[in-house]
């Protein structure tokens, strides 16, 4: 590429205004656009506002601020001079080097970190394998965490101090318009998106093909570890942004003032508390930082849409991990995977289902059964509900994740939540990477990151992931199986699925 036509394809004018990326290896970047205005002061707790536009050439070589959370001891070789701040509604493009005559598919990535934590500035979702290899446009976006993005304070809205249901989601809606708006200029095909994401992020994009003012702004979407039942009513929202309120000590008559004004700090220690050491004991299972049913935003549960024909019907591809309580377990105690917390979930929401579902865990209550009933629970069981609902609409596909590099075998995570990154952004090189192949299998985790990236890759540009991976369908329930060997399974953990028949979980 020569100078001039490198210094063109940095300088982009985009529908608020003109941004300069840089070039990065074989790629070129733009960091930290804002796609709306800075959610303070007045517009805190309230719908994304588009951003305002500037006039003077904006420098995006840098990632913008990470959303207000708690540690950032998973994000700590991304940016680590990346500052933390509520104006964190930003976008980040990456596109090839060289540029295309054609425009190309883009891939959004909603990153995970159960609607309280991440960023898309982590090195392990960094796109640049996947635009360089597949020749495709990588765009991932901030987003409100916490009690500022996925809590629900309307009952505590006054006529001068009013506050919205879901921000955090309509920033999503919000950034996926201004693809809408922009991505040509960058070299993409608006008319190409496919919407995808792990864990949080999975669940928010199934729950994006739910929203009505998201349709016809993607058109598939790709769910790694989704929490498809993490999406609660009206009623158990009010009740945690009430427990939230009297944490901080706070009445509902001086609510809507503290809200408004409180350090975003005590914000989001007081949801780290409620969300990380209340509610999984209180309610197990459940997600007091999640997306609720508003009836304007959001109309329906997932679930319920699904199971209608209600969600947009996108052609959809869906998998969890082999073994996806493990990493909660060990490290991040929020799921119901002890036998005390299980026997509580099933006592609040379906205590005829108990025994059924226990039996179908030969060794409950032993800790390994309940760490693999717990995972399913959260994981596994709600994905098959929406891959089989969404099946009788439109093209749907299945897989489960079963590699696991030796340290995490060593460590007794097995393919645990989460271990499905480094594979599918090709990004065993980075920091958290290195440690999954610091004890050999290297080469192997590569290949089948490859064939997982090249499953991503071939359903952006064409709407199947796969030759050899058939749909799936109510009556074989034919399953893809990610390993050293990969291989198609007919209804894996049959007798499991049956046994979970009908558990609806917390709506």
């Amino acid at each position: 590429m020569s100078t001039a036509t490198a210094e063109a394809g940095l300088t982009v004018q985009t529908s608020e205004g003109p941004v300069r990326g840089r070039v990065r290896g074989q790629t070129r970047s733009w960091r930290g656009i804002p796609y709306a205005e800075a959610p303070v002061g007045e517009l805190r707790l309230r719908l994304p506002r588009r951003a305002r536009p500037w006039h003077d050439v904006l420098d995006a070589s840098g990632y913008g601020p990470w959303a207000p959370q708690r540690t950032r001891r998973l994000l700590a070789a991304a940016g680590p001079g990346t500052p933390m701040s509520e104006d964190c509604l930003t976008i980040n493009v990456t596109a090839p080097k060289e540029l295309s005559a054609e425009p190309l598919p883009v891939l959004v990535f909603l990153h995970g970190g159960a609607f309280s934590t991440g960023s898309a500035a982590m090195d392990l979702i960094d796109g640049s394998a996947l635009v360089t290899g597949g020749n495709v446009l990588f765009v991932a976006m901030n987003y409100r965490l916490g009690a500022l993005g996925f809590m629900d304070f309307r009952a505590y809205s006054t006529p001068e101090r009013p506050f919205d249901a879901n921000p955090g989601l309509a920033d999503q809606v919000a950034a996926l318009e201004w693809v809408q708006r922009n991505i040509a200029a960058f070299g993409g095909d608006p008319g190409n998106v496919t919407l995808f994401g792990e864990s949080a992020g999975a669940t928010a994009a199934l729950t994006l093909m739910c929203v009505p003012a998201a349709d016809g702004l993607f058109h598939r979407a790709f769910l790694q570890s989704p929490a498809a039942g993490a999406v609660y009513g009206p009623e158990l929202a009010a009740q945690w942004a009430a427990e939230f309120l009297g944490i901080l000590g706070i009445g509902s008559g001086g609510a809507a003032e503290a809200l408004s004004e409180l350090p975003a700090a005590s914000l989001v220690a007081a949801a780290d508390q409620l969300a990380g050491k209340i509610t999984p004991d209180a309610q197990p299972g459940a997600r007091s930082l999640a997306p609720v049913v508003d009836g304007s935003l959001l109309p329906l549960h997932p679930l319920d849409a699904y199971a209608q024909g209600a969600a947009q019907r996108l052609p959809l591809v869906l998998g969890t991990m082999d073994s996806e309580g493990t990493l909660f377990d060990k490290f991040h105690d929020i799921l119901p995977t002890s036998a005390e917390r299980i026997e509580k979930m099933f006592a609040l929401t379906e205590p005829g289902l108990r025994d059924r579902v226990t039996a179908a865990y030969q060794g409950y209550p032993h800790k390994r059964q309940a760490v693999e009933l717990g995972g399913d629970a959260i994981f596994w069981h709600p994905g098959i509900q929406l891959v089989q609902a969404h099946s009788e609409y439109a093209p749907a596909w299945c897989y489960r994740f079963d590699y696991a590099p030796r340290a995490a075998r060593l460590a007794g995570l097995g393919a645990t939540h989460g271990l499905d990154l480094p594979a599918v952004f090709g990004t065993y090189g980075s920091g958290a990477g290195k440690v999954l192949v610091g004890l050999g299998n290297r080469r192997t985790a590569a290949n089948v990151g490859h064939r997982f990236q090249a499953a991503l890759l071939r359903f952006a540009k064409s709407g199947v992931p796969g030759p050899m991976w058939p749909k799936y369908d109510t009556a074989s329930r034919r399953t893809k199986i990610f390993d050293r060997y990969d291989r198609i399974e007919l209804d894996p953990r049959s007798a499991r699925r049956k046994a979970w028949n009908g558990y609806r979980g917390y709506r």
